[in-house]
């Protein structure tokens, strides 16, 4: 599933049609990524309006519209979940959708098209001044001021007795981190991933939490730019490698199903406290 900064990778490939007017919306109305959703009222307050903004947070997207014929203050709000399989891109704009493609937005030079062929990701929309619930309740971006020492290591003790690896994934408070991230996290802080949460003392809260927003801010610039590939010194590059070794230890690398996700780790540098 796309992480952090694939999403944003995503949300920039709409940013052509930024500042520009939708024309036309096509979609697949009984495609399962519009549970939910009135998929007439989407087509209807989306045509004719102005694409204003974007932003991620998390593994979720949003795109701001100024409506045509509402109230100056109103605005249309796109949320896309990706799921597993959701991308976006552009096409020109006499584009016909495929199968897989269940929303375009087509503008006068291009169009935006969300496909998803797995139909895990999520089209959301509603119509208001103000952002809609279901992305103002969204938890603080992990590089905003509001993600402190203090809020990680209080959410840390209410989960006291769980892996660090699974509560690393727990979006209500750690949103954007996926699998990959976890273990590059940990691994740079030099925890271990089964390391139970509340057992960690002040100085490793303190290192994760300078690792998770390290690792948030350069998958950022590295991946969430142009999808560039992480450098070498990275875990990422060696987690899957059959028989590879740590890139700062040279030590062989580690593989098991912890919280439910297969996860890896360097035994010479991640030790399990006990």
């Amino acid at each position: 599933m796309p992480e952090l900064a694939e999403v944003d990778y995503f949300r920039k490939q709409w940013n052509p049609g930024l500042g520009h007017r939708i024309d036309e919306v096509l979609i697949h109305p009984k495609a399962r990524v519009f549970r939910g959703t009135d998929a007439a009222r989407l087509i209807r307050a989306l045509t004719g309006a102005l694409l204003e903004r974007s932003e991620a947070r998390g593994k979720q997207m949003l795109f701001v519209a100024r409506e045509k014929t509402r109230r100056a203050n109103d605005r249309a709000w796109l949320g896309l979940h990706l799921g597993m399989t959701g991308e976006l891109r552009v096409e020109p704009p006499d584009f016909s959708p495929a199968r897989h493609d269940h929303l375009v937005l087509r503008q006068a030079a291009r169009a935006l098209v969300f496909q998803d062929a797995r139909l895990f990701g999520r089209v959301l929309f509603a119509e208001s001044a103000t952002a809609p619930a279901w992305w103002a309740k969204l938890p603080p971006d992990l590089l905003s001021v509001s993600f402190t020492v203090k809020t990680l290591a209080d959410f840390l003790r209410r989960r006291a007795r769980a892996p660090i690896k699974a509560v690393l994934l727990m979006q209500e408070r750690f949103p954007g981190i996926g699998n990959w991230m976890a273990d590059e996290i940990l691994w740079r802080a030099a925890i271990h991933p089964r390391q139970p949460a509340g057992s960690l003392d002040a100085p490793a809260i303190r290192a994760l939490y300078r690792e998770i927003r390290a690792v948030c801010r350069n998958a950022l610039r590295v991946i969430g730019t142009d999808w560039s590939e992480p450098p070498d010194t990275w875990l990422f590059n060696h987690r899957w490698k059959k028989g590879s070794a740590c890139p700062r230890t040279g030590a062989k690398l580690m593989h098991a199903a912890i919280g439910g996700r297969t996860t890896c780790w360097s035994p010479a540098r991640q030790k399990l406290v006990t």
